[in-house]
């Protein structure tokens, strides 16, 4: 098992910036895919940006609508996730879940793990 939580969220003006962490505890595996997943105001989720954790985790994959804005990073050794988020769009407002799973597939589709999410409001 996996507890994953994140923390950062809140409310900033269109063209701020924040940055969201989210903390991997419990049994963590040598190797798992981890991202960030946001679901809008009309419940709609969206998996925003992904990464690899384990031995040559360097690959990133990043939703259209954050390329150039955001930015996944991870510290392997404190198991922290962070989403620096940049250039805030009123659109970006949702919660964001922290979500993980061993395998890449059912990341994509429906991962095992996840955390409470954070909210992160973004207003003109």
């Amino acid at each position: 098992q996996i507890q994953l939580e994140e923390s950062g969220g809140d409310s900033v003006q269109v063209g701020g910036s924040l940055r969201l962490s989210c903390v991997a505890s419990g049994d963590i595996p040598g190797a798992f895919f981890w991202g960030w997943i946001r679901q809008g105001p009309e419940k709609k989720r969206e998996r925003i940006a992904a990464t690899f954790f384990g031995v040559g985790g360097n690959s990133v994959t990043y939703a259209d609508s954050v390329k150039g804005r955001f930015t996944i990073s991870a510290d392997s050794a404190k198991h922290i996730l962070y989403l620096q988020m940049d250039r805030l769009k009123a659109e970006d407002t949702g919660t964001y879940y922290c979500a993980a799973d061993s395998d890449y597939a059912t990341y994509l589709t429906e991962p095992t793990f996840w955390g409470r999410g954070t909210q992160v409001t973004v207003s003109s």
